[in-house]
């Protein structure tokens, strides 16, 4: 019987090894040659095939209004984003739905944030914003949430959000870059995220007391924070 060295079986064993190895790679290269290459979906692509829909509810309040700027709402909803949309007046909201020559998959969503924008009270050239751009969103509170107001103490943390003809809304607007919509208890912010945040912390600040020259202060601080970082 013959017998084998050490030398040998290491020489054997790492033979195999390699062997080993290099079927490997063979097979991994052939599963990458074999893998599918997938390009990117259209929007067109993405849509369901159905026809969705939603319908915005519009308050009363907001119908008048609606049905004087009818033409500048929609036009863009069915120009731009290739909509179809009708107003009804029996239910009080306006209807929007795909077609077949809708291409953005975002386009439905984009128009009920629109549509809903205005129903809020924001002007059409603010609200057409959430059309344009996509960091742009929309956030509602109370004042009760904040704090529990009643009566005159509401009425007065109210009027310390507006300010003078308007005047403390608009500071806080321009300092943090967003719109905001004061109706009744309500408060309505559109903007980016973080924009947004520094607008609700003004307003809340507010609500809970502070006077309108602290407010002012913090808010020059927060906007050139804002310009050093840009």
């Amino acid at each position: 019987m013959e017998t084998i060295s050490p030398q040998q079986l290491q020489l054997a064993v790492d033979d195999a090894a390699a062997k080993s190895s290099a079927s490997a790679q063979d097979i991994d290269m052939a599963d990458a040659s074999e893998k599918p290459s997938f390009g990117p979906l259209s929007g067109a692509q993405l849509k369901s095939g159905k026809i969705e829909m939603r319908r915005i509810p519009i308050p009363p309040h907001r119908m008048t209004p609606l049905q004087k700027n009818w033409i500048k709402i929609y036009t863009p909803l069915t120009e731009n984003l290739q909509l179809q949309v009708r107003m009804n007046l029996k239910s009080k909201c306006v209807e929007v739905r795909t077609c077949e020559d809708t291409q953005d998959a975002g386009a439905l969503q984009k128009a009920a944030d629109f549509v809903k924008a205005f129903a809020l009270g924001f002007e059409i050239a603010d609200a057409l914003a959430l059309l344009r751009m996509d960091d742009l969103y929309l956030e509602t509170f109370e004042v009760k949430d904040v704090k529990t107001l009643h009566g005159d103490h509401m009425s007065r943390a109210i009027g310390r959000i507006v300010g003078k003809d308007g005047k403390t809304k608009y500071t806080i607007e321009n300092s943090s870059r967003t719109r905001v919509v004061v109706a009744d208890s309500k408060v309505h912010i559109l903007g980016t995220f973080q924009n947004i945040k520094v607008a609700r912390d003004a307003i809340v600040r507010l609500i809970l007391g502070s006077t309108p020259g602290k407010v002012y202060s913090q808010l020059r601080i927060v906007s050139a924070r804002q310009k050093e970082r840009f």
